[in-house]
């Protein structure tokens, strides 16, 4: 059952991530539209993706996570998964602030430029490439 459970985990969190890298540069992109067709398509892709696919991706990969800990309660006594933890609770963050940025958008309200959005974009590598360490080198 675990390597079940641990494979649909990495699939789920391939997808959330996968959407996590994408919306935030279709706000780059909304940010700097200027034509009303434009913005609009925008709108559509941005709601669709976060609704559609990064929030379920998010809830299964939190779900099978949890169910992993389940399977092997004694990952909680270890610094890697406290540390992995931590990430994912920044990661739910940045998530939940991806929706507030949509709202944003969806109600041309946005004061952000382009530029604050392609920062914001690299946040996600940062916490993937830890999570990525701390689960396969399990340094502490």
């Amino acid at each position: 059952m675990y390597l079940w459970v641990k494979a649909f985990h990495i699939i789920a969190v391939v997808t959330w991530f996968a959407a996590l890298f994408y919306l935030p540069r279709l706000y780059v992109y909304h940010a700097m539209a200027e034509d009303r067709t434009g913005i609009e398509r925008f709108k559509v892709m941005e709601r669709k993706l976060y609704r559609g696919i990064m929030t379920p991706s998010a809830i299964v990969a939190v779900g099978l996570g949890i169910w992993l800990l389940i399977l092997i309660p004694g990952w909680l006594s270890q610094g890697w998964m406290h540390a992995k933890l931590v990430l994912v609770a920044l990661l739910i963050g940045y998530h939940v602030y991806c929706g507030h940025l949509l709202k944003q958008f969806r109600d041309d309200r946005n004061t952000r430029s382009h530029r604050w959005y392609r920062v914001f974009n690299e946040l996600p590598v940062l916490v993937l490439i830890a999570v990525v360490v701390l689960a396969v080198v399990k340094p502490f």
